[in-house]
């Protein structure tokens, strides 16, 4: 079967800027890919690759095995788009932009596949609001509607849940799902490792390089070391396991906990801490010697006392052990 995207040995440049530099990703059909990485990683420049808005300096680019650039109309029909900054017309009703939308596109059949779209994002009932009196995460729902009322083959989202509130981000995701169950392709940036974790496979972007993809399971268990977790900590002496005073004591705690033996970062998460052993700690005939002696040497310092258990490492923690260079498949 044809992937739905491939890049291969994408390489896309600014004047002295380099975005994407030798950039290889494959999304397979009726897949959910996520592109994962920081602002400036290049996530918009591959995105706007994809959809034809720019030209590769070197490599190749397919949408569904047609090039994005030189056969624009035909993939444009194909794709589904929702920009970091989709604009709806705020003086059109919700009925009113979707239809815009579709017209633009070509379809003049559009009217079931507009209450199909209302009733699964649940405007059916604001259908002749104004867009511009629409709430933040209406708004999304509404946008996403008008970028599938052509029935695409493949969506492509770049950040579609930044600046939306957690109970929208969870509506738009069960959107998501749902139209992933009926074969769509869906590919979407977020700098949220925590929805990262939703897609089938990922990849970590950083500096315009693919520094691993894969399944988020098989990322997470490539990363050499291991990881601990010590528990909320109050200056004084114990563990409190409830955040109280835990901000003010980890200041100073991280520092302290980094320069211990065989520590190779760590890092607050919330009112814990999160500790990445080094990679020859954790390879010790008993793994759990590692955390063994790491719990030992905690226990001679002002720390003694607080609660260290094993945790399986984050995605987080995946990439933060990338851009400190102790990721070996880096």
């Amino acid at each position: 079967m044809t992937p739905a995207i491939t890049l291969a040995g994408v390489t896309r440049r600014f004047g002295g800027a380099t975005a994407l530099a030798g950039v290889d990703l494959e999304v397979g059909a009726g897949e959910m890919f996520g592109l994962i990485g920081p602002d400036g990683a290049g996530k918009t420049t591959a995105i706007r690759l994809m959809c034809g808005l720019l030209r590769p300096d070197h490599g190749s680019v397919r949408i569904l095995g047609r090039d994005p650039v030189r056969e624009h109309r035909h993939v444009t029909g194909q794709v589904g788009y929702l920009s970091q900054r989709f604009t709806l017309y705020g003086d059109l009703t919700v009925d009113e932009n979707i239809a815009f939308f579709a017209e633009v596109h070509g379809r003049a059949a559009y009217h079931a596949r507009r209450d199909q779209l209302l009733d699964m994002t649940r405007l059916a009932p604001f259908r002749r609001r104004l867009a511009g009196r629409l709430s933040g995460g209406m708004k999304q729902k509404l946008a996403l509607a008008c970028t599938l009322v052509h029935e695409p083959r493949v969506l492509i989202l770049d950040e579609p849940t930044t600046g939306v509130d957690p109970v929208s981000r969870r509506e738009f995701w069960k959107l998501l799902s749902e139209f992933l169950s009926r074969g769509m392709t869906i590919l979407m940036s977020t700098p949220y490792l925590d929805e990262a974790e939703r897609c089938g496979r990922v990849a970590l972007l950083h500096e315009g390089r693919v520094l691993d993809a894969d399944t988020p399971s098989r990322i997470r268990s490539r990363m050499p070391g291991r990881v601990v977790e010590i528990g909320a900590w109050a200056a004084g002496g114990a563990s409190t396991g409830t955040g109280t005073g835990a901000s003010a004591g980890f200041g100073a705690d991280v520092e302290l906990v980094r320069r211990l033996p065989g520590v190779a970062d760590a890092q607050v998460f919330g009112d814990r801490l999160h500790v990445t052993l080094a990679a020859d700690a954790a390879d010790a005939a008993d793994a759990a010697d590692a955390v063994e002696r790491f719990a030992a040497d905690l226990g001679r310092t002002s720390m003694a006392g607080a609660a260290v258990r094993p945790v399986p490492p984050s995605l987080e923690d995946v990439f933060i052990a990338h851009l400190s260079g102790k990721e070996g498949t880096a």
